[in-house]
């Protein structure tokens, strides 16, 4: 069945059909025919032409958030790993945190001729879901999970908990967050979720000044610390969603006089080298991002191999990296 047959069964224009393949406009009406049409018939585009193929290309594209990323390289260097072993070449595209960039790259991959994706997400929204539905290929999303695709994801709950619980446990009772977007479910919403759940299970209260919202870099993180900082009554102690945030804010903390951990106690997640050089260490947690990468590329190459997915998520653990921002460990 050609794209034009499709249409006259779901009783709307070739170029309507076409539209809605690619993502464009269409009335609500002319969306829900093409959907049932799908439903009934089970088309989709290049499937026949996907079917005949004698041979795979031995190429796979990979859509990273940031190329500067310190975690991304790392997921990168895991993929590589796994992917080089079997003669993969990676096609790496950068969508600088930009979610609509996704979608296109998303439709790129799609439309050509590529044997699987890893996506390294940073917001995952319905138009994802309904996007990932039309794609010929495997897809694995690292770093957010979704359900019914193929996830490598992390702890973010858990590493936010511990963090702060360790802050709070070593006698802060004033804890500031600043955190990321909600709209991005684990950088965001997973890690003032467990920052959250070790603020009250320590009998405390969020207090809405000390919480503030940053983009994922020093200089924002900087910003923010100035305003958590800026009255009499401050946090004693803040955690912050990424190193690169947390590193903003200690800049932050030593232009005000303020010493860490004795004034302030501060920690994050990540791992990152600058965090391990500050002026003075950062606490964070190491999440396991090289083998983020190594278990999407293996996860990708099964579902390669079998020819269909099954929809399965993987969710690593972290270690949490105890340094000089929250006071030295006490060594028996």
């Amino acid at each position: 069945m050609n794209i034009s047959e499709f249409a006259k069964i779901a009783g709307v224009s070739k170029s309507a059909a076409s539209r809605y393949f690619n993502n464009g406009y269409l009335s609500e009406d002319k969306r829900n025919k093409i959907e049932k049409a799908i439903e009934e018939t089970g088309y989709s585009p290049n499937i026949s032409a996907r079917s005949v193929r004698t041979r795979v290309t031995k190429l796979v594209g990979v859509i990273l958030p940031k190329l500067s990323s310190e975690s991304c390289a790392r997921v990168t260097e895991g993929i590589s790993e796994v992917l080089d072993s079997e003669q993969y070449q990676l096609l790496l595209v950068n969508t600088a945190n930009d979610s609509r960039k996704e979608l296109d790259y998303l439709e790129l991959f799609r439309q050509n001729r590529v044997d699987g994706v890893i996506l390294l997400a940073t917001e995952l929204t319905e138009l994802h879901k309904s996007v990932l539905n039309k794609m010929h290929v495997p897809v694995v999303i690292v770093g957010q999970r979704m359900n019914g695709f193929n996830c490598v994801c992390h702890n973010d709950k858990g590493a936010s908990y511990s963090l702060t619980k360790l802050m709070l446990e070593k006698g802060r009772r004033k804890p500031g967050y600043i955190g990321v977007t909600m709209d991005d479910a684990a950088a965001g919403k997973a890690r003032w979720e467990g920052f959250e759940k070790a603020v009250k299970e320590a009998g405390l209260t969020v207090q809405k000044k000390f919480i503030e919202t940053a983009k994922f870099d020093i200089d924002s993180g900087y910003e923010k610390a100035k305003h958590l900082l800026s009255g009499t009554d401050i946090p004693d102690c803040i955690f912050c969603a990424t190193d690169n945030i947390a590193i903003g804010a200690m800049i932050c903390c030593k232009e005000k006089g303020l010493h860490i951990p004795e004034d302030i106690m501060i920690s994050s997640v990540g791992d990152t080298k600058i965090g391990k050089a500050a002026y003075t260490p950062l606490t964070t947690a190491h999440l396991h991002y090289k083998t983020a990468g190594v278990e999407a590329a293996e996860m990708l190459l099964l579902e390669i191999r079998r020819g269909s997915s099954v929809g399965r998520t993987l969710q690593l653990d972290y270690e949490i990296i105890e340094r000089e921002s929250t006071g030295k460990c006490e060594t028996v």
